[in-house]
């Protein structure tokens, strides 16, 4: 086991690597940008470094600085969170050429599954189930039209390294599709350094359902059950479950098989999420992308569970075989977690950074709060505006809900807006109380509250 580690990231996962790492008897070292001189993790950490200025290029993207702290500190490891450079095959490589572990997959996996059409094929081979589209990246307006002649209309423009709904376009006919691909491609360019694109049919009102699996050098692989993250913003996740309210047993089998065998195909290692669009009215699931790290929603699955992920992650770097077998994993119950974000649902859900000068966190059985906040603490406007994650378990999807809706009751953050209120909406909705959701139903509520008319 590793004796000391570095975090590369800052705010709540940084915080809950470092509570992971202290139940594991290993120190931390966490690194901040002076723009987090006072974030929680640089408090908690046993040391901390600062690596450069508020601006993520100038401070967590930043390898050379990065690395730098890890050797001064004379760490083995690093764990890089999730965002930033968590899926970046590059500093994973670097890591490997200073003799520092990195706490993730390989980089041949972060390359292979971070290309978006790499993936597709690949996982196609393995078996599983893809969405029809092009299988090589559409350079010209001819290219689209023929592909979107043959799969047919409503059809999705995609960034082949892209994620976050940048580069993403949705087409009804020839015309937007002629108009959408050189600015998806533009988009895509400025985003992730990489101009390719590819298309797919576009599947209406879909589920956004994902298995969270975790495998060992040794090719012990594990599926931990699916999570439903359908309630989502502009492709923003803003909540999600587990397990899914419309996945059954029967699917839930199939779920794991296909999942299996997709990880086993590329030879996989450490944590990662293999996401699907369900499309309820055939019921059948179609291979999206998979996501090699550790995710902002792995305590729902932490939850029902009982597994702690991080602590497996950790295990498994350090050259630790899983000891837990797949027949060992059940799911106990259901958990749900709410994003807290700095941000006003009321307008746009625009930004809310600025100072917190009263907390009250929520509490009582079966209840999580995950955050890096406090009393005081000034939310810089430089990162994302994730602030906690609220996360509960109940003996059912009822009980959960009914959990869920009391904590965000307790939960006060002032003065700044968050999207507690909306969270609060959502627990009362008759349409989610029924688990009738999808990927759409956001962007729906948010119409009938403003009487807005299609």
């Amino acid at each position: 086991m590793f004796s000391k580690i570095l975090i590369a990231n800052r705010g709540e996962i940084a915080l809950r690597i470092i509570r992971a790492c202290r139940e594991l008897g290993i120190r931390t070292v966490a690194v901040y940008s002076q723009a987090d001189r006072n974030c929680l993790h640089v408090r908690m950490a046993d040391e901390a470094i600062c690596i450069g200025q508020a601006a993520s290029a100038n401070s967590y993207l930043n390898i050379p600085a990065i690395i730098s702290a890890a050797e001064i500190t004379d760490v083995e490891a690093i764990h890089p969170g999730y965002g930033f450079l968590a899926e970046n095959p590059h500093f994973a490589e670097i890591c490997e050429s200073c003799k520092i572990t990195f706490i993730g997959p390989t980089p041949e996996n972060i390359r292979l599954m971070g290309d978006k059409m790499a993936a597709r094929s690949s996982m196609h081979k393995a078996g599983l189930p893809i969405v029809p589209g092009s299988s090589a990246a559409i350079k010209t307006k001819e290219e689209a039209l023929k592909i979107a002649k043959s799969i047919g209309y409503p059809v999705i423009i995609k960034a082949a390294a892209g994620g976050g709904g940048k580069g993403m376009r949705i087409c009804h006919n020839d015309l937007t599709l002629v108009s959408s691909l050189m600015t998806a491609q533009s988009e895509a360019e400025a985003n992730f350094g990489n101009s390719n694109v590819y298309i797919e049919k576009y599947i209406e009102e879909p589920r956004h359902i994902e298995v969270q699996v975790i495998a060992d050098r040794s090719g012990h692989i594990l599926q931990l059950g699916e999570r439903d993250c359908s309630i989502q913003r502009r492709h923003q996740k803003l909540l999600e479950e587990s397990p899914s309210p419309v996945v059954d047993s029967k699917m839930r089998k199939r779920l794991g098989e296909l999942v299996l065998k997709g990880i086993k195909s590329v030879n996989y290692v450490s944590c990662g999420t293999i996401e699907f669009l369900l499309d309820e009215k055939t019921n059948n699931f179609y291979f999206m992308e998979m996501n090699t790290r550790i995710q902002v929603e792995h305590p729902v699955t932490e939850m029902v569970t009982g597994i702690d992920l991080i602590k497996e992650q950790i295990r498994i770097a350090s050259g630790e075989k899983l000891k837990i077998k797949q027949e060992d994993v059940h799911i106990r119950g259901a958990a749900i977690e709410c994003r807290i974000n700095a941000e006003d649902p009321d307008n746009n859900f625009m930004p809310s950074p600025g100072k917190i000068e009263a907390l009250v966190l929520p509490g009582g059985p079966n209840v999580r709060v995950d955050t890096h906040i406090y009393a005081g603490y000034e939310i810089p406007p430089y990162y994302d505006s994730l602030i906690a994650k609220l996360i509960v378990h109940g003996k059912d999807r009822q009980e959960a809900i009914k959990i869920m809706h009391r904590a965000l009751t307790e939960f006060h953050i002032s003065p700044i807006k968050t999207t507690i209120p909306f969270h609060l909406k959502l627990m009362e909705n008759p349409l989610f109380l029924k688990g009738n959701i999808s990927t759409h139903f956001v962007q729906d509520m948010v119409k009938e509250e403003s009487g807005i008319k299609d």
